[in-house]
């Protein structure tokens, strides 16, 4: 399969698991006049700010565009990435009620949850690809253990003190002043540690996993 179809086929997949998932609430509300789950459709259309932003970077960095315009979506990129994979975090809104079966709506965030973490491994797939294009293997692999990292402290941040992406063009000073008074005394924020290394550790596997399913299908397509 060639590297265009392949992108097309990731897509394509990407498109119709986010419309199965707006279905699964769409049905849900047209059977219960429910709008529980509504925000799980905000929440993944924030998802895909990344991947389109790193769809744009990989385009720009194989037709040779400026650094300046790479190194702004790059970073716009990283600001919004924690938007993708913070639905893992709505499971907390999983609860029985009337309103539906409960093991649909364990479907239905399930599904979100899955979705919103495709999308951002893919768009950190294509910002790894272009980082090891240009510095190599090794600053690849570090850039993209980075960006878990702080896509980790951006779901505490976003589940636990309420701040979203938005906030830290609002507030630019908000981020560092959070991050110097972890620093000051860091035994005192044991949550925000605890969480940001579990959730680094967790998408870390996870993604080192579909990373190298991706080579291994990509190199048996050469093979054929």
């Amino acid at each position: 399969m060639s590297a265009s179809r392949r992108r097309l086929v990731t897509v394509l997949g990407l498109v119709a698991a986010s419309l199965f998932c707006v279905a699964l609430v769409l049905v849900r509300y047209a059977e219960s006049g429910s709008t529980k789950f509504g925000g799980l459709i905000w929440n993944l259309t924030l998802a895909w700010i990344p991947f389109l932003l790193a769809v744009a970077v990989y385009d720009r960095w194989r037709h040779r565009g400026s650094r300046g315009t790479l190194l702004t979506l790059g970073a716009l990129w990283l600001l919004f990435f924690p938007n993708a994979p913070y639905i893992v975090t709505d499971f907390v809104h999983l609860e029985r009620t009337s309103d539906a079966p409960y093991w649909y709506d364990a479907v239905t965030v399930s599904a979100f949850a899955w979705t919103g973490v495709l999308l951002g491994f893919a768009s950190l797939f294509l910002l790894q690809t272009v980082v090891r294009q240009w510095r190599g293997v090794v600053s690849g692999w570090a850039f993209a253990a980075g960006a878990l990292a702080l896509g980790s402290l951006g779901i505490y941040l976003g589940r636990f003190l309420r701040l979203n992406s938005w906030d830290a063009v609002e507030h630019p000073s908000l981020l560092p002043r959070i991050a110097h008074a972890v620093a000051r005394d860091p035994f005192h924020y044991g949550e925000a540690i605890g969480v940001t290394v579990l959730f680094t550790l967790a998408l870390g596997f996870a993604y080192v996993l579909l990373y190298n399913f991706a080579v291994v299908g990509r190199e048996l397509d050469v093979e054929r």
